[in-house]
């Protein structure tokens, strides 16, 4: 479809809490061309997440797709492309998880952000249709980064230690 521009930090919708999606929404043509454009910008710009408040959509949907490897994040278990509407979360393993995270609406940056290490996600798939994830590790980080978006919150906000935001060349530089 289309690949849309990501808005980045600073930009008002990124604060907000995201309106839930209306389930009659979810199989109109106006829903099929968002999750496509939200599907190409997230292939575009390189990410394993986007949620549609990134793209100035303040509803609550997001997409996850993590190839798994080895990526930029390490050796991580892969995740094919789920749609998640209208989530809902529960930690599972209050286990902390640390990771240095990045994110497309705050280029540039990775900032050391420790979250629970295993969560349940209950949400409707593209159709639709119920679903329920339990995820632990690096995706269970990426699954409440994302979700995050939902409620206004960026991972920047998440940091313990501010001295652990660097920019992206020092990370690589001084901490790899």
């Amino acid at each position: 479809m289309a690949v849309r521009k990501i808005i980045r930090m600073g930009h008002p919708t990124l604060r907000k809490v995201a309106q839930p999606v209306a389930p009659a929404a979810i199989g109109t043509a106006a829903f099929a061309r968002l999750l496509a454009d939200m599907i190409d910008t997230l292939h575009d710009y390189g990410g394993v997440g986007l949620a549609a408040p990134q793209i100035d959509e303040s509803i609550r949907l997001a997409i996850i797709e993590v190839p798994g490897g080895p990526t930029r994040y390490g050796e991580v278990p892969s995740l094919p492309l789920t749609v998640f509407v209208n989530p809902r979360v529960q930690v599972i393993d209050e286990t902390l998880n640390g990771v240095w995270e990045g994110c497309l609406s705050v280029p540039g940056l990775r900032g050391y952000v420790e979250r629970p290490g295993g969560v349940r996600v209950d949400a409707l798939d593209r159709q639709g249709q119920p679903q329920t994830l339990e995820l632990s590790g690096f995706l269970a980080t990426v699954l409440q980064h994302e979700f995050d978006h939902l409620d206004g919150k960026l991972y920047i906000d998440r940091l313990a230690d501010p001295a652990k935001l660097m920019f992206e060349e020092e990370f690589l530089r001084w901490t790899q």
